[in-house]
């Protein structure tokens, strides 16, 4: 993944933001040594809005869309109110043992259910309304994540989608894109096109956009 600001400025920027909690400093150590596909990890500073964004909006119950190592549902965790739960979608069945490891070190096996298997196949089966919806998984079903979730999260809710810049190739002409940067096109697009919601497009690490419902 390309850092689409400089080196010093990503290291200054995470210097000035509170320091990872041991269990997640720990996870991103593991996760670093262990997979190739380690750059697939929230990380610090990208945890640390995620958990933030989590404590300000107080979620009462959250839907994470790829879990991998687990790092980013520890951090979306940390907001939820007092009896909330967290609900992740993983395909990898590899990547389950890590992950639940690292989220009963964390104390939060109990807050988070996870689910093994493709994410179109469980979402509609999950009766439950999600205040934050965190989308970071196969770039070429973003979209239709979006239409299964959207029923699923009240009018004042989150959805929050991973990766909307890809390595900044969404600004190369499309003939130049890679498939997964003309998917997520294609989703920022739709994104852009919803009068059912307000959003902002982030530039933070490989590029945020938070939507918010403002109506069915």
């Amino acid at each position: 993944m390309k850092t689409l600001i400089s080196k010093q400025l990503d290291e200054y920027t995470e210097q000035h933001t509170s320091a990872e909690l041991p269990v997640l400093a720990r996870l991103n150590r593991e996760t670093n040594l262990k997979r190739g596909d380690a750059v697939m990890l929230s990380g610090h500073l990208q945890g640390s809005f995620l958990q933030m964004m989590s404590h300000m909006i107080q979620p009462k119950c959250i839907l994470e869309i790829g879990t991998f190592t687990g790092y980013s549902a520890i951090c979306l965790a940390q907001g939820l109110q007092e009896d909330g739960r967290l609900h992740t979608i993983e395909i990898d069945e590899e990547l389950q043992d890590m992950a639940t490891a690292y989220i009963a070190e964390a104390g939060l096996n109990e807050i988070i259910i996870q689910h093994t298997g493709s994410a179109i196949d469980i979402i509609p089966g999950l009766d439950e309304l999600f205040d934050i919806v965190f989308i970071d998984a196969d770039k070429s079903n973003y979209e239709r994540y979006y239409d299964l979730v959207f029923d699923k999260v009240p009018v004042g809710g989150y959805i929050i989608a991973d990766n909307v810049l890809y390595d900044g190739e969404v600004i190369l002409p499309e003939d130049q894109q890679t498939k997964n940067a003309r998917a997520i096109g294609s989703f920022n697009r739709k994104i852009k096109a919803d009068n059912r919601i307000e959003h902002l497009l982030v530039p933070l690490r490989d590029g945020i956009m938070i939507a918010r419902k403002i109506s069915g």
